[in-house]
């Protein structure tokens, strides 16, 4: 039999490692990736969780008593925990202080909308030669239309979907749980993980995936930080230009806003910009439409640019990188497209360095 070629052997070694990584990434990660978020927890909580217990050690009668550092790690957390959650707590009540002002403006704006459609339906009949407000009570109609079914169709979609939030609600309580265990357990036996992991016989795999990994997240969370601070700021000069009464604080807000893996700048400046147009201000619409597309390239370009540099991709790997993941794992496809290309870069290159990829060339 004809043995395969050096260049074939190759080809099925990158399509077998390809195929690895990406079930180890949409089976195996979501299984495991509550257990490592919490280890990167407990790597964090360390050095202050040792130097506490330190500190609450107790001599008595000739023996030291030291609490386990595990205890001294979720204590930290619970402290941790409740200080960002009387944080939300604040956001939420200042989010509801701010929909109140919005429910007193909306009428407002509501009758700014109905102005100008009415005039638009007027320019209409008026450039056609139609019966005058023809086309205003046909619009009219469509909306009450609308509302009346949006209203039909609320309450069967409120109470199909109620069970599956409480569901979701209870898996995340249950997975927070699970997580807040982790940790203490991460602290306790972080030693003897270790010992274990050296001593195994896929240690050189073990470094490999955890360098990746760790060098992925400090990339992620450089590219959120620069890309963060420059959407500030040319938020802030586009508002500033626009004539906005307090660019400043605006600017923060949608900088942090572009930081959510979901909301991102559209979500202020397009309502913003239909808002504007729906009161004639065409201008300053275009502006702010002018001003999203500036933060969503700059986003992209960033993104790409950041994640390559650090992680070892030119900024058109890490583009396709990127675009292929959120092709595969939507969301988070953003981090894991880039890691599971450099993945299989470093495992294609350790085993072609192995007994396993051995051999002489054969044309």
């Amino acid at each position: 039999m004809v043995k395969p070629s050096r260049k074939l052997k190759k080809i099925f070694l990158i399509a077998g490692i390809t195929g690895a990584v990406y079930a180890g990434f949409q089976y195996l990660l979501p299984l495991v990736i509550p257990f490592l978020i919490a280890y990167m927890i407990a790597l964090g909580l360390k050095p202050s969780a040792h130097w506490l217990r330190q500190k609450l050690s107790l001599t008595f009668r000739g023996r030291t008593y030291r609490p386990p550092v595990g205890a001294v790690g979720g204590g930290e957390m619970a402290v941790l925990a409740a200080f960002f959650g009387w944080l939300a707590c604040r956001g939420l009540c200042r989010l509801a202080r701010e929909a109140a002002l919005l429910s007193e403006r909306l009428p407002r704006w509501i009758r700014i909308l109905d102005a100008w459609l009415t005039g638009k339906c007027r320019s209409a009949e008026l450039f056609f030669g139609l019966r005058r407000d023809v086309l205003v009570d046909l619009a009219r109609d469509m909306v009450e239309q609308l509302s009346r079914d949006v209203r039909a169709e609320a309450m069967p979609f409120v109470v199909e979907n109620s069970a599956a939030v409480l569901e979701r609600a209870a898996g995340i309580l249950v997975m927070c749980a699970f997580g807040f265990l982790a940790v203490i357990l991460s602290l306790e036996e972080m030693e003897d993980l270790r010992r274990r992991r050296d001593s195994s016989m896929f240690r050189r795999e073990y470094a490999l995936i955890g360098n990746r990994l760790a060098m992925a997240g400090r990339a992620y969370l450089k590219t959120q930080g620069i890309t963060m601070a420059l959407t500030m700021a040319v938020s802030t000069a586009g508002l500033w230009v626009l004539g906005s009464p307090y660019p400043i604080i605006l600017g923060m807000v949608i900088g942090l806003l572009d930081a959510l893996p979901v909301l991102g700048t559209g979500t202020v400046f397009v309502p913003w910009a239909l808002v504007l147009a729906a009161g004639g201000e065409w201008g300053r619409a275009a502006g702010f439409l002018a001003l999203y597309l500036a933060c969503y390239f700059l986003r992209e370009f960033m993104e790409a640019r950041i994640m390559g540099n650090e992680i070892g991709l030119t900024p058109l790997e890490s583009l396709a990188a990127i675009y292929v993941g959120w092709r595969l794992f939507g969301l988070t496809g953003f981090i894991l497209g880039p890691v599971g290309l450099i993945l299989i870069e470093d495992l294609v290159e350790a085993a072609e360095k192995s007994r396993l990829f051995s051999g002489g060339e054969c044309e």
